[in-house]
Order: structure tokens, then C-alpha cells, then sequence
């Protein structure tokens, strides 16, 4: 029989033998430690995202009503909105071989076509109007709207009542339905076109007026939706993305069609009005939904959400803001930050974006589409060069880029590694100038075709994918009722990239190219 006293020293003898065990395995201990901490930090962020949405929920001003959604049908909206917003633009890219073809015919003081070069022109009269256009939309929208989201509410200058809370039928912004009507009468118009005879000089300022007035209308159109998607659709604001991107890749198989099987050249201005009218329509369906209830009547609570049944659809509506009290509306105005407030808090993310389409239009597609394959002599290769490595991979990897946002989100938005990452992509500017490009003083370094599109594919994916990142994080920095205004800002600032691309690339094209350096 064991006393207590050898029943303590037996004991104390197993403690420390298994102490002394887990000293000794102390590499598995830290693997253990670390796998535990690494839960812990992915169930926090899963938390914060959930607190986040909350907050930005809690923070709407009173007589917002709020749909919650477990379907995909907001998000299959939101992503046609997204193709439709950039369709014009990268129809007017594909369609160069046509134009190019149809301004050959000018005199030879020009060049053939110096003096009327489409590529060297059109990324000026497409992003320039687009600066103009975007910039006018933010400031009537943070100085003219009487209510939120005040891209739905005004019109003309003046707000525009929606419907009341309880009913489904939201109110649109006439303007937006305008410019959507807009775009489709003068895509059809230059379709038209195409079977009228006319003189290349003639042709080139209809050409250049039509595509300046598209962007203006494309400014206000591309601003509005995001700050509608911004404020009512923060979780899904990458799938606007998403649609840009996938805009692109529909150009550049319409035209690697068009080339294989020699489509008429309607199609590059047919398809693009049938996609601006499913955009117009799913447009006006934002506002078709069968369940509401308002954020600051007591019904938005955590319980009450709990209730409903699995499947009910996310949008907003608005209540009538001439219905309420004048005190209710200062209150409102008084919630919502000023214009340079909120471009302080997202400043950086701003900057980011417009830093990422300014190296990328500073190439992209005005000297990335000059490229020649050193295949020659296969013909069929030289045909489809330019759209398969050019256009196909740029906008297929921009589009993986984008989706790749849903499920990896790094560098964070304060780790420093963000900026490293958009200030490194200027590398691709010497690389992709450097590869085989027609008639260009700088040394052809690279020739593979192989180096070339994957030069392009890395571009490409770093655009997408550090774009969307910047453009998801920016509304995280606002309260939600200034998540508008912040979709405003950052689609300012990817419109300004986007022009001082594009004068980066005339630049370029002036003084690299020996064609249009020598007729100048």
C-alpha cells in the first residue's frame, strides 16, 4: 500500500516526466502554437469583416432601406453593369483595324494616315471627355444631391424623390438613362456608317466626335454606377469589377472571330448596343424587389434579419426626401462628410489606382498592338498575332486578376507592400518597349514571341488584380454613408490614370516612332 506521502512523489515524477516530454518536442509544440494563432487571426477577420458591414449599415442615414440578399442575382446585375460600363471603350479598340483601313485612303501629306492616325488619337478623344465627364458627375453629385445614394436622386441639378420606403419601385437617375440611350443611338449611327462612302478627313472628325461624346456620356455612366454599387453593393463591388474586365475578353474574341470567319464589320458596333440595352435594363431592374424595410425604424435589427427567409434579395430604396422634416434632412447633410474628408481618408487607395492604369495605358494597347511576331513566315500566325498575345491574353489575365481578389486579398491595405507592388509595375514599361515593335527608335531587345505574351500576362494579371484590390479596400475607410462618395473618388482617380496613360502613350508614339516622328 502506498502512503500519500509516495502517492505526492509518484505524481510529481509523472508531471515533470511529462514535462520534460514536451520540452523535448518543442518543434510540434510551435507548429501547434502557430496553427492556432493563424486560426485565431482568420476568425478575426472574418469578425471584423462581419462587424465592418454592420457598422457600415448602422452608420446610413435614417431612411435608408436595406434589402439583405443570399442569392446571386445582385451579383449577376452588378457584373452586366460592370461589362456594359466599358464595352464602348474596348469596342472602339478592336474596331482600329477598320478605321485604320477606312482612313487609308488620305493624301500622302499625311502619311497615310499620319495625320489621321485613329491609334494615335482615339485613347485622347476616348479618355480626355472621359476626365471632363467624371469630374463634373462627382462634384453635382456631392453638391446637387438632396438624399442619399444622390446618383439616384438627382436630376438636373435638383433631387430627385425616389419611391417610398415599402414600395419596390426605385427611382432611377434620368441622366444615367439618358447617357445609356445615348451611347446605343450612336453606336447604331456608326454602324450606319460603315456602308456610307466618305471622305478619310471627313470621316476622321465624325469618327473622333462620335468617341469623344460616347466617353463623356461613358464618364458619367461608369461614375454613377460606382457609386450606387459603392453605397448599396459594397460586398459586391468586385464583381463590377469583375464585368469591366470580362468587357475586354468580349471585345478580343469578337474580334478573333471577326478575323478567322470575317464577320461583317457591323458586328463591332451591333453587339455593343445589344449589350448597352441588357445594361440599361438591368440597370432599371436595381430597383425591383419584393421585401424592404428601413434602417432606422427599428426594423433592421439583428433579430429580425435572422427571421427571414433564406433567399430574400440585397437593395436599397429610398424614402421620399420632401416628405420629411427639415430638421431630419440637416441632420442627414450633417452625417455625411465633406467631399476633401473623404478624399483624405482614401487618398492613398486614389493614388494607387490611378498610378496602376497610368503605367498601363502608358503602353497598353497603342504600342502593345505594334508588336510583330518574328514568325513571318507563317501567315496564319501573323493574322492573329496582335489579338491573341496582345488583346486575348492582356484582357484574359486581367480578368484572372480580378476574380482572384475573391479569394486572395494581400498585400493589406496598411501593409507597405502595397505601394512596392504598384510602384514596381513601371518595370513592364522599358520590357514591353523593348520587345519587337514596328518602326519604334528604341533597340528590339526582346523578340520572343514567347517573352512577349508573358511579359503581357504578368502585366496584365499585376492590373487587375492591384487595381480591384485598391478599389475594394477604398469604401472600407469611409462610414457607410460616405461609401458613395468614396465609389465617386476612386472612379475620378481610375479615369485620370487612364488619360495620363494615354497622353504618356502619344507622347511615346511621338517621339519613338520613326513614321510619326518623320511626317511630323
Amino acid at each position: 500500500m502506498l502512503t500519500n506521502k509516495n502517492k505526492t512523489i509518484v505524481k510529481e515524477k509523472k508531471r515533470r516526466k511529462h514535462r520534460d516530454e514536451s520540452q523535448d518536442d518543442g518543434a510540434a509544440h510551435w507548429v501547434r502554437m502557430k496553427l492556432r494563432e493563424a486560426s485565431l487571426f482568420f476568425r478575426n477577420q472574418t469578425e471584423e469583416s462581419k462587424c465592418q458591414t454592420t457598422t457600415n449599415r448602422a452608420n446610413l442615414p435614417p431612411g435608408v432601406c436595406v434589402l439583405h440578399s443570399r442569392r446571386l442575382v445582385p451579383c449577376i446585375i452588378i457584373f452586366v453593369l460592370g461589362v456594359g460600363s466599358l464595352l464602348p471603350w474596348n469596342f472602339f479598340i478592336i474596331a482600329s483595324q477598320y478605321f485604320q483601313r477606312r482612313l487609308a485612303a488620305a493624301p500622302s501629306t499625311t502619311s497615310g494616315g499620319g495625320g489621321y492616325s485613329y491609334e494615335l488619337w482615339m485613347p485622347l478623344a476616348a479618355n480626355l471627355p472621359l476626365v471632363v465627364s467624371s469630374l463634373l458627375n462627382c462634384l453635382c453629385t456631392r453638391c446637387c444631391g438632396r438624399g442619399l445614394p444622390a446618383a439616384l436622386r438627382r436630376c438636373c441639378g435638383r433631387g430627385l424623390p425616389a419611391a417610398p420606403c415599402g414600395s419596390c419601385d426605385l427611382k432611377h437617375c434620368p441622366l444615367v438613362v439618358f447617357t445609356m440611350v445615348l451611347i446605343i443611338g450612336l453606336f447604331a449611327a456608326t454602324a450606319v456608317l460603315v456602308d456610307v462612302d466618305m471622305e478619310p478627313r471627313i470621316f476622321f472628325y465624325v469618327t473622333m466626335a462620335t468617341i469623344v461624346v460616347i466617353n463623356m456620356s461613358n464618364g458619367v455612366l461608369v461614375g454613377s454606377l460606382f457609386g450606387v454599387v459603392s453605397l448599396l453593393f459594397q460586398q459586391h463591388l468586385r464583381w463590377f469589377m469583375i464585368g469591366q474586365g470580362a468587357s475586354g475578353l468580349i471585345a478580343a474574341l469578337v474580334m478573333l472571330v471577326s478575323i478567322l470567319s470575317r464577320v461583317p464589320e457591323q458586328a463591332y458596333f451591333i453587339i455593343p448596343c445589344v449589350v448597352a440595352a441588357v445594361t440599361l435594363a438591368c440597370y432599371l431592374c436595381l430597383g425591383m424587389s419584393p421585401r424592404t424595410h428601413t434602417h432606422g425604424d427599428g426594423v433592421d435589427s439583428p433579430q429580425q434579419d435572422s427571421q427571414e427567409p433564406p433567399g430574400s434579395t440585397e437593395m436599397t430604396a429610398l424614402s421620399n426626401s420632401s416628405e420629411a422634416p427639415e430638421d431630419q434632412r440637416r441632420d442627414e447633410n450633417q452625417e455625411r462628410c465633406s467631399g476633401w474628408r473623404v478624399f483624405k481618408e482614401i487618398r492613398w487607395m486614389a493614388a494607387y489606382v490611378m498610378a496602376v492604369f497610368v503605367v498601363t495605358l502608358s503602353v497598353f494597347p497603342v504600342i502593345t498592338s505594334r508588336v510583330q511576331t518574328v514568325s513571318k513566315d507563317n501567315a496564319a500566325w501573323d493574322k492573329v498575332f496582335t489579338c491573341v498575345c496582345c488583346l486575348i491574353v492582356f484582357n484574359a489575365m486581367d480578368l484572372l486578376g480580378r476574380i482572384a481578389t475573391i479569394f486572395v486579398q494581400w498585400p493589406l491595405k496598411e501593409s507597405r507592400w502595397l505601394p512596392i507592388a504598384v510602384a514596381s509595375r513601371g518595370l513592364f514599361v522599358p520590357l514591353l518597349i523593348m520587345c519587337n515593335v514596328q518602326n519604334f527608335r528604341s533597340p528590339a531587345v526582346f523578340r520572343s514571341d514567347g517573352f512577349f505574351a508573358f511579359i503581357m500576362a504578368l502585366f496584365a494579371v499585376s492590373n487587375g488584380y492591384l487595381a480591384s484590390l485598391c478599389v475594394a479596400y477604398a469604401p472600407r475607410l469611409v462610414r457607410g454613408a460616405d461609401c458613395e462618395a468614396a465609389g465617386l473618388v476612386m472612379s475620378l482617380f481610375m479615369v485620370l490614370g487612364l488619360s495620363l496613360g494615354a497622353f504618356l502613350s502619344f507622347c511615346f508614339m511621338r517621339f519613338l516612332s520613326c513614321d510619326l516622328s518623320s511626317s511630323h
